[in-house]
This record gives C-alpha cells, structure tokens and sequence, in this order.
C-alpha cells in the first residue's frame, strides 16, 4: 500500500507542477499540454506495456479533457472567495469545487475511456464527441439561455458548456457499461474540485501572512496535485482489461502531432511570438533583442521535442518501450519548464522563484520514476460505490464550509475581492 501510495504522489506531483506552470499561459493550450503531461506521467508509473503502446492516445485524451475546460472564466469566482463575509465567500469556495470539478470530470473521464478501450470493445469516439458536443449547447442554452443561471456575470458561461459535455460523457459512459472509466472520471472530479477550493483557502492563507510568494501558483499547483493523486489513485485501484487496445500507426502519429506540434505551435502563437513578447518586455532594456533572443530559443526548443518524438515514434513504430516514454515526457515535461522560464523574460535577467521550484519537482519527479514502485492496489475494483463517493462529497463539502469560516475571521477586506450577492 506504502509504494502503490509513491506512485500516485509521483502523478500528483506532476500534475501539479505542470498546472503551476500552465498559469504562466492559460487558456486552452496551457491546460492541454499539462494534461498531457500528468497522463505521460500516469503511463510511466502503470508499467503496462499495452499502455506505452498507446501513450500518445492517452496523452491526447487528457490533453482534449483537461484542456476544453480551460474555457472557463473563474478569476471573479476566485475573487468571490477572498470576500470577507460567509455568504460570499462560501459561494467562491463551492464554485471553485464545481469548476475544478469539470476539469477532473473530462480529463480522468476521457483518459479512463482511451484506457478501457481495446479490440473487442472500443470506445466510439465519433458518437461520444458528437454527444458531449449536443450536451454542451442543451444544458448551456437551458441553464443560462432560458432559467439564466449565471455562476460569473459579467464575464463567459462556459462553465455550462462543459457541464452539458460531462453529463453526456457520463452518459455515454453508463449505457455502454464502461464502470472504470466512469469511477476515474467521478473521483477526480472530487479530487480536482477540493483542489481548487483549498487552492484559493491557501491563497488567502498566504496573502494574509504576507508571504512574499506568487500564492496563485500555490492555488493552481493545489488544483493539479488533487486531482493528479486522485486520477492516479482511481486508474491504479480500478479493473482494466488485461490487453488494452493497439493503435495503427496512423493513429500514434495523428496523436503525436497533436500533443508535441499543434499543442506547443497555439501556445508559440499565444505567448511566445515575437510581436508577443515585444509588447511584453516593453518596460526592459533593449526589448527587441531580448523578444527576438526568446522567440527564437522557445521555437528551437519545441521543435527540437518535436523531432525527437517523430524520430522516435518512426524508429519503433508500436514497440515504445519504458525508457522511450521517460525520455518523450521528460523531454514534453522540460521544455514546459524552459519556455515558462522564456514567457517571463529569463533572457533579460529575470528569474522568479516558483520556476526554480519547478525544477526542483521534475529532479524528485524523474528520481522517483526511476525506483520503478509498485502500481496498482492488490484489490481492484470493478463496481462503483455510489454511497461512499457521495459521503466524501459531503465530507469536502464540509471541509470546504469551515475552510470559509476561517478565512472569513482572518482577514478583512481584501484585493481583489469580489461579492456575487450584495448583503
């Protein structure tokens, strides 16, 4: 029990890191390739060669979860939660626990699917992507269309949107008799949302005692670490088959290029273009030369992840071995580091701490890995047990309720904050 417990800190860890790093992008993008990351992660330490077969698949369906609910505006739910009065501060916290749970929801929903898939019963992606589609737009259009159920006004609904395409996931996942997927998707989902919500108590926690720390990043490292050891602790206790789906070649390759080229080249685009960084280190000395050094050295460093991955799929075509995943997720893992390292201006001399402890986390991470712990529990499960899932529920629920009242009495009015209801 001790080592399987090594192996989901390890994902944990990952996850986490990769979050804290995605805040320096945001969005979409940044999501995506921290998803893909944790599931590189979860790969690794399942030692199942079926799965190395298919690491790529499995990146990518986490990286499509994980990362369609960066859609959702939550920086004004945040600021709910550093209100200084119970009602609005609880609202935060609660919000926070449903969006963080959404990300949980379709990034282990969807990673559990690619893993449950094999020959005899694949899973029918058309069909599902098409339901969570419709899914979306119902319960957007009933929710905030029609009954005007608004989680953050002014700013984007899209919470909604992803609520549609869980429920259809969930769905699709109970008629097809797909049980271990859909406990992964349930368990992170409590894990990612608890995340969120003790994320945000810790920012406050540590704004109040003035800790000279960038505490949104301890608030987005808290959401991916939750729901990392949850997502690792749900796939390594749960029942999969025994030999898991072989994907065509096509397939690898199509994936691949998701994760290692069409992925980074959104966030180049987004974030590391060198009109981007101009506008962004205006206020250096020499800006031009600095944009142009940075453009081109995360360009250099994403293409060069990228030709290593191509090289590597084309010489073993389906026969990736242990140490080819640890080196493609080491190689995916690093150069996140190295351009959030560019994105804040490294080649002008500017360093932050949390960046540092970035390094420090992939060092212990890769260590850990290389120990080769045991993996899944002895007693796997093959049912899902809806009376203890919902106990847990209400135990973060209540968790969350004297998170608030503590914050609530340690702090008055503060930055940022924000009321949803006026009192």
């Amino acid at each position: 029990m001790k080592n399987q417990w090594i192996s989901i800190l390890i994902v944990g860890m990952t996850l986490g890191t990769a979050w804290a790093i995605r805040g320096q992008f945001g969005h979409e993008q940044g999501a995506a390739w921290a998803g893909a990351i944790g599931a590189l992660a979860l790969v690794i330490v399942s030692k199942r060669k079926d799965w190395y077969k298919k690491m790529f698949l499995i990146a990518l369906s986490s990286a499509v979860g994980w990362g369609t609910t960066g859609m959702i505006s939550y920086g004004i739910v945040v600021g709910y939660g550093r209100s200084d009065n119970f009602p609005n501060a609880l609202y935060g916290l609660l919000m926070l626990l449903v969006i963080g749970g959404l990300f949980g929801l379709l990034g282990g929903g969807l990673t559990g699917l690619t893993l449950e898939s094999t020959n005899q019963k694949r899973v029918k992606w058309g069909c599902l992507l098409a339901e969570m589609a419709v899914g979306g737009v119902i319960v957007y259009y009933l929710l905030v269309g029609q009954l005007g159920i608004l989680m953050t006004p002014p700013r984007s609904e899209a919470w909604a949107v992803c609520l549609g395409a869980g429920l259809a996931m969930i769905w699709h996942m109970a008629r097809n008799d797909y049980r271990s997927p859909l406990r992964v998707a349930l368990i992170t989902a409590m894990g990612a949302g608890f995340g969120f919500a003790f994320g945000n108590f810790l920012q406050i926690f540590g704004n109040v005692l003035e800790i000279n720390f960038n505490m949104w990043n301890v608030m987005e490292y808290s959401i991916g670490f939750f729901g990392g050891i949850s997502l690792a602790y749900s796939v390594l206790s749960s029942e999969w088959p025994e030999e898991s789906y072989v994907p065509a070649r096509w397939e690898n390759y199509s994936a691949l290029l998701i994760v290692y080229v069409f992925i980074p080249l959104i966030i180049f685009s987004e974030s590391l273009g060198f009109a981007k960084l101009l506008n962004d280190f205006s206020d250096f000395a020499n800006p031009e030369n600095t944009a142009l050094v940075s453009s081109l050295a995360a360009g250099f460093i994403l293409i060069t992840v990228a030709v290593v991955a191509l090289y590597k799929l084309f010489k073993s075509g389906i026969l990736l071995v242990r140490k080819d995943v640890i080196l493609l997720f080491a190689l995916h893992f690093a150069a996140y580091i190295m351009v959030s390292y560019i994105v804040k201006g490294a080649f002008a001399g500017k360093f932050l701490l949390n960046h540092h402890l970035y390094w420090v986390n992939f060092i212990i991470i890769l260590y850990l890995m290389l120990k080769q712990f045991p993996a899944f529990f002895e007693n796997l499960v093959s049912e899902i047990n809806g009376k203890k899932l919902v106990i847990y529920f209400i135990g973060i629920v209540i968790i969350i309720t004297l998170l608030v009242l503590i914050s609530i009495n340690i702090h008055g009015e503060m930055g940022g904050a924000h009321d949803r209801f006026n009192l």
